[in-house]
């Protein structure tokens, strides 16, 4: 299936609000994507995921990243001091101690330093280049059935990794691109106060190379049990 494909199908199947992202990080080294366009303004890694779900689509280097946490875990910017030694969040008062702050850092999922130049972010359906991962905004029930979908075919269970921050970027990009599977976020503090993100919605990354699998048996499951699960 081609992107237009999949996004359609993802959409049909789980009654999608919006469109399935697509996200690629750009490795050092790697040419930068054609036919993407920079953010006229800086945008944090979440508010392009906001946005892209919408139907924007961006290419946002160093200099565009507004957010220097999901920058620095995202491997293009260094990690500022302040963010790694804890003191940033403690002073945002979502910590006890600066210790806790930095044990947080400490434990996050993140690319090598100054590894990546670069994210591209738009609707899964116009994408230009091969995506490390699609990223759904939506409701817990909707999101739930990615779950079923990626134990389709092989069984046993799904575990999840997250924290009060970082969402859009340590969640649901960095860790399904370092271990190749789906990670669930209920959202963080930065991307609720920073995006237009409802109460209501959640978010899930999926590793691109298992999207047509989860798309193929989001098609059987259309067929009986997802239906069923939703009559009332």
């Amino acid at each position: 299936m081609d992107y237009t494909q999949l996004a359609e199908k993802l959409v049909k199947f789980l009654d999608l609000r919006y469109e399935p992202v697509a996200v690629k990080v750009v490795k050092k080294g790697e040419l930068m994507p054609e036919g993407y366009q920079e953010p006229e303004k800086n945008l944090r890694h979440c508010q392009s995921i906001m946005k892209a779900r919408k139907g924007e689509s961006f290419i946002i280097p160093a200099g565009k990243h507004a957010c220097v946490v999901g920058a620095s875990s995202l491997g293009i910017i260094p990690s500022p001091e302040k963010v790694a030694s804890g003191e940033f969040h403690h002073n945002l008062g979502m910590f006890d101690s600066v210790e806790a702050a930095a044990g947080m850092i400490a434990n996050r999922p993140a690319f090598e330093s100054e590894s990546r130049t670069a994210t591209v972010v738009g609707p899964l359906k116009d994408a230009k280049v091969e995506p490390d991962v699609v990223i759904l905004v939506d409701r817990p029930e909707t999101v739930y059935w990615i779950v079923p979908a990626s134990t389709y075919y092989k069984g046993g269970r799904v575990n999840f990794s997250s924290a009060a921050f970082q969402a859009t970027c340590a969640d649901t990009t960095i860790l399904p691109s370092l271990t190749g599977e789906i990670n669930i976020s209920l959202g963080c503090f930065g991307c609720r106060k920073a995006t237009d993100i409802e109460n209501d919605e959640m978010l899930i990354g999926i590793p691109f190379n298992k999207l047509e699998d989860i798309v193929n048996a989001l098609e059987k499951l259309s067929e009986g049990p997802l239906p069923k699960a939703r009559q009332k």
